[in-house]
């Protein structure tokens, strides 16, 4: 999928556990597992909000668009 979903750099980078993000977000630990895994097909922007609010960042941070066969 061309859509690189970077939250495992962000919450690195952050020091924060799935298990504190999700609760911050609002999601359950499961949908952040799939978001990370890149299996999520939408997001909400209510969701995507949540996510730059908790992390202070930008959608371009969370999301990046890398074309097929270039991962």
């Amino acid at each position: 999928m061309p859509i690189i979903v970077d939250l495992d750099v962000l919450l690195a980078e952050r020091g924060m556990s799935v298990g504190e993000f999700a609760a911050a977000v609002g999601i359950t630990p499961a949908n952040v597992a799939v978001l990370k895994n890149g299996r999520a097909k939408a997001v909400r922007f209510t969701t995507l909000e949540a996510i730059c609010r908790v992390l202070e960042c930008q959608p371009g941070d969370v999301l990046r668009w890398v074309p097929d066969g270039k991962s």
